[in-house]
């Protein structure tokens, strides 16, 4: 492993990860146990591992399962893709355990908003950094197009069945091919066989099978599904569709989502190989007949093609830390309007190359109120793996705002209360670590707490810290410097979690799938959230009951909620209690395998702010990227 040289101050992430080279990845690949034909290059920094590489290391024993989490941040983020790092980096580079890393591949949503990129910071950065946080191995652009090719057949479906009879749509369905002969495609038997039609000859069918076999009959205003890009656009937000007049006056407003928004992204994340992805694809569920039956991607007859557009992107992407240890990334979606989690797929692979005495260490996006209570409830539900430990993030400077320091707003220089000694402030706020902490332990899993030390917190307020921590139930709480030291700054953190590993572990889900689709919410939002009711709008009502009559209300359930508050309210902060959960709708995600109640005005396209990181993003004259972070 290579020896880090650190400096102090620390330098930019990009002039830190650029000054460091990449081993090339077929060492790190064999490091990690991967022979060359498990892995396809893509150039000397990056690899997609093959699905074969799960099935041939099937049988070994799996290693210790570690889920970061965090406390709720403030907009600057607390670190916790830091830690991540810092982590993996202490366990493979300083305590001499096989380990690896699962994390998601960051959206550029953020890389050029307000946030930046994912790859960790200062000494503990997955590199190269330039190609983790842009476009990578093309996963989330295979995404966009299976996405918006599924939103073009929509369309054109309605379309083609509006100004045609039913006999024209049959025959051009199936039409003859040169001995005279109609076939059916075979994504179109399933579609024959939901409708109950037991045969495979075009030609065998009565007129009225044709009819309801050719259309469809959407109805437009039940449309869920969006066509997304990976920038934030707010202006795309809402939108009119169908305006040239070559469409006939058939418009209809609908919107653009995030890339990582879409269903297809949750599906890759929650996919065990490649049958189960292309099942997934075509159960998706994109809007309802006028009948009131649900209309899939396999009934428009584009799942098989989606599964083509996502044969390479299954495969998670093998890449290397600073200190040369192992990295799947793979997945992207969002935790406050997502699942925000990376791939089973990365983690089943991982596990089985770390073997019985190593380590996988996964990322559950923004608080453990959102992003490790789906890593809980929905992904190991989903994988059937259990967690061996969980680590919860905190600083300080998210403490002293949930004790009722000033508002942090990124852009902005941090008020005075956040860079001198409070330690009655930190106390004031430990109470919403504590939630967390608390929460974590309802499924049987073991908590350390990771204190990511930043250079103006004193040892006085780590302390307050580390004994609340203690208090709320962690079996330990450390202190750590990776931003500034890489692995030698987390080694105790490596220490702490090896030591958690070998506690007992009685995990168990917050709620049982059996339960009506309200009471697995108000599971949610009581058990975790501290709500005391919650109040479901008309159209959450509505869809409840519809979703309910459609046989979906056995699915998990995949809270769309601000990830700044336990509320709906970003602004309340602390540890509230006592409050309403108000739900605003209910969306299904039916391939991915989740409903998604809306909690208040949740926006699933991002704005970008006044000033956007792009300013500071640039190419140098030798090619280097510059003002990424």
């Amino acid at each position: 492993m290579v020896k880090l040289e650190c400096k102090s101050p620390v330098p930019s992430d990009i002039d830190i990860a650029q000054a460091a080279p990449p081993l090339p990845i077929s060492e790190i690949a064999k490091a990690a146990g991967l022979t060359p034909d498990q892995y396809d290059l893509y150039g000397n920094t990056k690899a997609k591992v093959k699905l074969d590489a799960m099935k041939k290391h099937a049988s070994a024993p799996s290693g210790n399962y570690v889920v970061v989490g965090g406390m709720t941040p403030t907009p600057l983020g607390e670190g916790k893709s830091t830690t991540t790092v810092g982590l993996c980096q202490a366990l493979g580079a300083h305590l001499n355990r096989k380990v690896i890393t699962c994390v998601r591949q960051p959206s550029q949503g953020p890389t050029f908003g307000i946030k930046g990129g994912a790859a960790g910071g200062g000494y503990s950065q997955v590199i190269p950094m330039e190609e983790f946080n842009l476009h990578m191995t093309g996963d989330i652009h295979a995404i966009t197009a299976a996405n918006n090719l599924l939103a073009a057949a929509i369309d054109v479906r309605i379309f083609h069945e509006s100004t045609q009879s039913d006999t024209a749509l049959f025959n051009r369905l199936c039409p003859p091919k040169k001995a005279g002969k109609r076939t059916f495609a075979p994504v179109m038997l399933k579609r024959l066989r939901n409708l109950g039609i037991d045969k495979d000859d075009p030609d065998a069918l009565t007129p009225e099978e044709k009819a309801r076999f050719a259309r469809i009959d959407i109805d437009s205003s039940t449309i869920t599904w969006k066509r997304v890009m990976d920038v934030n656009d707010r202006f795309l937000r809402n939108i009119t569709i169908g305006q040239a007049p070559t469409e006939k006056g058939m418009t209809r407003e609908t919107g653009f989502d995030i890339a990582v928004a879409s269903e297809i992204m949750a599906v890759l994340a929650l996919t065990t190989d490649l049958a189960d992805m292309r099942t997934r694809l075509g159960n998706m569920v994109v809007a309802n007949t006028k009948h009131g039956s649900p209309v899939t991607a396999d009934d428009l007859g584009v799942g098989g093609a989606l599964a083509v557009l996502m044969k390479d992107a299954i495969e998670p992407t093998l890449m290397q830390t600073l200190e040369e240890t192992p990295v799947l990334v793979h997945a992207g979606p969002f935790a406050n309007i997502a699942h925000g989690n990376s791939s089973i797929i990365a983690d089943m692979i991982g596990l089985k190359l770390v073997g019985k005495d190593g380590f996988v260490v996964t990322e559950a996006g923004f608080g453990a109120d959102i992003g490790l209570e789906k890593f809980m409830n929905i992904k190991c539900r989903y994988s059937g793996l259990k967690p061996s430990c969980a680590v919860i993030v905190a600083t300080v400077r998210a403490l002293k705002m949930h004790g009722g320091g000033p508002v942090v707003t990124a852009g902005k220089p941090l008020d005075h209360a956040y860079t001198n000694e409070d330690t009655a402030l930190v106390k004031a706020g430990c109470c919403n670590l504590a939630r967390h902490v608390a929460n974590t332990r309802k499924y049987g899993v073991p908590v350390v707490v990771a204190i990511n030390k930043f250079a103006t917190d004193t040892d006085a307020e780590l302390a307050t810290v580390r004994e609340a921590a203690l208090e709320a139930g962690a079996i330990d709480a450390v202190v750590c410097e990776h931003h500034a030291y890489g692995g030698a700054g987390a080694a105790k953190l490596g220490e702490a979690v090896i030591a958690a590993c070998r506690e007992k572990v009685d995990f168990q889900f917050l709620y049982n799938l059996q339960q009506p689709i309200k009471a697995k919410i108000e599971a949610i939002a009581k058990e975790v959230y501290g709500a005391a009711s919650v109040e479901y709008l008309p159209q959450a009502e509505s869809q409840i009951e519809l979703y309910t009559k459609m046989g979906f209300d056995k699915l998990p359930i995949c809270m769309a909620k601000t990830q700044y508050s336990f509320t709906a309210d970003a602004s309340a902060k602390g540890a509230p209690s006592g409050f309403v959960l108000p739900i605003r709708d209910v969306r299904a995600s039916v391939g991915a395998g989740f409903l998604y109640p809306l909690v208040g005005d949740m926006m699933m396209m991002p704005g970008l702010p006044t000033r956007p990181a792009f300013y500071e993003i640039d190419i140098d004259s030798s090619g280097h990227v510059v003002g990424l972070s």
